[in-house]
């Protein structure tokens, strides 16, 4: 069982959902699996404080141009649809920067002059965090293939119970590499114009895939209804809300979670495990 924690816009507090679920699944003896997927941010660590124990590259195949087997003929500039590769009449030119390692200019050259070799775009690290196994991804300083490292860390996921994601912020293709097989997704707001605009594009990527999904509302007495009316009207579920609580930012700003520190998140975000359980067994999706 797979679920990820998503969000239109950053801030709204999916970490925070996030690490109190994975606690509240642990706590009810539940073998699960926390993944943070943000792999340009990751901050899952920060609260749950794992201990690692093995750390391994992520590398993605780039072409290797031999000048003196290349015809020039251009077909790898026309076949590459990232303009990462570039034939002129000196030495062909590969920004290793574009390349998307897809392997189309090595499949499609006529005079076999091109290879491959491995370049690391980041790293996946592996570890325990109270009960539970921890993974997260970091993506290498100037690289922007953060895709090839979430299907790393995704990969690295043993066979679970349950397996919690923590994703990227927005509606990018890193937040659609994290979401796309899983079996729910909860969707993080905020009650504010912002919130709701950004919920909209979020909820518009989950139909698109065809995933089923839920709502959580966060700080929920600021702002306005427009986010509950918009649920409303959609026949979308809010599966919970978290009040504006001081004290929540107080735990967050030192890296502690809320439900270890208080009695009353730790019953509420027990209840959103059971709640999310029991509706998935039951077949009765979400979205």
């Amino acid at each position: 069982m797979k679920i990820a924690i998503a969000s239109g816009k950053g801030g709204t507090g999916k970490t925070t959902v996030a690490t109190n679920l994975a606690m509240a699944f642990s706590k009810q003896g539940r073998q699960i699996e926390l993944l943070d997927c943000d792999v340009e941010e990751p901050n899952c660590h920060i609260f749950v404080k794992p201990e690692f124990e093995s750390s391994r590259p992520i590398t993605i195949p780039v072409p290797l141009v031999d000048n003196e087997k290349c015809t020039h003929c251009g077909i790898c500039t026309e076949v590459c649809q990232y303009s990462a590769i570039l034939c002129l009449k000196g030495p062909v030119m590969v920004f290793e920067e574009l390349c998307h390692g897809c392997g189309g200019c090595m499949q499609f050259c006529p005079a076999k002059a091109i290879t491959e070799h491995q370049k690391e775009v980041g790293i996946v690290e592996t570890g325990r965090a109270h009960t539970f196994r921890f993974l997260h991804g970091k993506l290498n300083i100037g690289q922007v293939l953060a895709p090839a490292v979430i299907k790393g860390v995704k990969a690295a996921a043993d066979n679970s119970e349950i397996i919690l994601i923590d994703a990227p912020p927005g509606t990018s293709c890193s937040v659609i590499e994290t979401i796309r097989d899983t079996d729910l997704v909860v969707l993080v707001t905020e009650p504010t114009p912002f919130g709701l605009n950004d919920l909209k594009l979020a909820v518009d990527m989950t139909r698109a895939l065809r995933l089923p999904f839920a709502v959580v509302i966060n700080r929920c007495d600021i702002g306005d209804n427009a986010v509950k009316q918009y649920c409303t009207a959609e026949n979308i579920k809010i599966i919970l809300e978290i009040p504006d609580d001081r004290r929540i930012a107080r735990t967050y700003s030192r890296g502690e979670i809320a439900s270890t520190c208080f009695s009353e998140y730790a019953d509420m975000f027990s209840d959103l495990a059971e709640r999310v359980i029991n509706q998935m067994t039951s077949r009765e999706l979400f979205g």
